[in-house]
């Protein structure tokens, strides 16, 4: 039975990392909403330029689950000195590696796109825009890595403060860009890549004011972690930063995929993915949470512990996506009309949608146990089974019902959620497993 104070203890820390989500993606609505004024291309490239940005950044956000691990586990050990110590090294790691990452795809950033897109439209406009976000690709590897610290050692409202303080600010420029208001140039789709780098780097700046303020007694910009605990957090974030890299290239894959069906479908898929994302967010925050209470437990030398907060967190998942999705499977339409604009669009989204909805009780469950596997230390096995699935089971299949046998959008969403509950159920048994007890972090 959840008890009143361990519900307390998830929604302290699980609330802040869901209001700062939601008004992350709640802004990514907005931004759809505007470009979506602009027509189906400009709606199908940035769609397209996100999830290539995405991928982009996978191969350093994975630095997140390293730092919230390892500094939950210091949190738990009562090592509260030390705690700032991974989040030395997730920084170094995030400009190390994210700078060459930057340069590089800004230089070929169109090529990619016209090896991926057929259409001269989109791959014009997708370019501007994914070249603009580029820019900020070391902001967001060292905002992922503030975004771990914080909530491996309980103060999530640091993230929370920051984050909607960077969306404030990012809705106004991009609304002066992309149409050109108060004399601005009138820039479209480029306007909103602007927008959105100049609040993540602005954000970033914030996080660094904090930490210098808040959590220099706990070890911060005192150096990097030990050779020891440094090489074992290169091998917690190397397998998630691997699978964060390779869901987001799944992802422009799919993208690949239903934009051989059309550029209407393509545009369709823009808007349920972001809705879903929306929707999920409760998943992402309570599994961070998990991550940390789990983490903190086996700092502790209580493994039962760990087990019970991963259940008890997913109780509170399944009860918050039964309440969330609601709208999605009895009001869709409601949903789609505010970002797609004409009924031949909608009727596209309607069905997929209400199967995203179905299907996403059981996803949250899977989120919320894999970010505690994550937060135990086993990245290994949550790579292992997030990307043999997504590559060697659904992406063909999608291939194959969609492009080959042109079953279109709706039965390629169906597979979608079909492969969302497998990986679920194979969390949940991993959970059980206990195996990740074990793990040294």
């Amino acid at each position: 039975m959840l008890s009143t104070q361990r519900l307390r203890t998830i929604a302290v820390i699980a609330l802040p990392i869901i209001g700062g989500m939601m008004s992350q993606n709640v802004l990514n609505l907005i931004d759809i909403a505007m470009v979506g004024a602009l027509g189906p291309a400009a709606l199908a490239a940035v769609g397209m330029a996100g999830f290539l940005n995405f991928m982009a950044v996978g191969a350093i956000t994975g630095l997140s689950a390293a730092v919230q691990a390892t500094a939950a586990r210091r949190f738990g050990e009562n090592k509260h000195d030390e705690t700032a110590i991974p989040l030395n090294g997730g920084l170094l790691i995030a400009l190390c590696a994210g700078l060459p990452i930057s340069v590089l795809l800004i230089m070929f950033a169109p090529n990619i796109f016209a090896a991926l897109i057929d259409d001269p439209e989109v791959v014009k406009l997708g370019g501007e825009y994914w070249r603009w976000r580029l820019v900020g690709v070391v902001a967001i590897g060292m905002n992922f890595s503030f975004r771990g610290y914080w909530s491996g050692v309980n103060k999530t409202t640091i993230y929370l403060r920051t984050i909607i303080i960077m969306h404030l600010l990012n809705v106004p420029i991009s609304y002066v860009l992309i149409f050109g208001k108060f004399g601005a140039p009138e820039l479209g789709v480029a306007g909103a890549g602007i927008g959105t780098t100049a609040s993540v780097i602005i954000g970033c700046g914030l996080y660094w004011l904090q930490a210098w303020r808040l959590a220099r007694p706990n070890g911060f910009a005192a150096g990097i972690p030990p050779r020891e605990s440094f090489v074992r957090m290169l091998k917690l974030a190397a397998p998630n930063s691997l699978q964060q890299f390779l869901f987001a290239a799944g992802f422009a894959t799919l993208f690949w995929i239903i934009g051989q069906v059309g550029t209407n479908e393509l545009a369709v898929a823009n808007v349920l993915i972001n809705i879903m994302l929306v929707a999920i967010l409760p998943g992402i925050a309570l599994g961070i949470a998990a991550a940390s209470l789990a983490g903190q437990a086996l700092g502790r030398r209580e493994p039962d512990d760990a087990h019970r907060w991963g259940w008890d967190v997913s109780t509170v998942a399944a009860v918050s996506f039964a309440v969330v999705c609601s709208p999605m499977v009895l009001a869709p339409d409601l949903l789609l009309m505010g970002f797609l604009h004409t009924p031949e669009l909608r009727d596209l989204g309607r069905l997929p949608l209400q199967l995203t909805g179905l299907g996403l009780v059981l996803d949250g469950i899977g989120l919320v146990l894999m970010n505690a596997l994550l937060g135990a230390g086993a990245a290994g096995a949550v790579m292992r089974v997030a990307v043999g699935m997504q590559w060697l089971i659904f992406l063909p299949a999608a291939y194959v019902l969609g492009p080959v046998l042109g079953y279109g959008l709706l039965v390629i969403w169906f597979a979608m959620m079909a492969w969302r509950g497998l990986q679920a159920v194979t969390f949940i048994g991993l959970w059980q497993a206990r195996k990740w007890q074990a793990i040294e972090v």
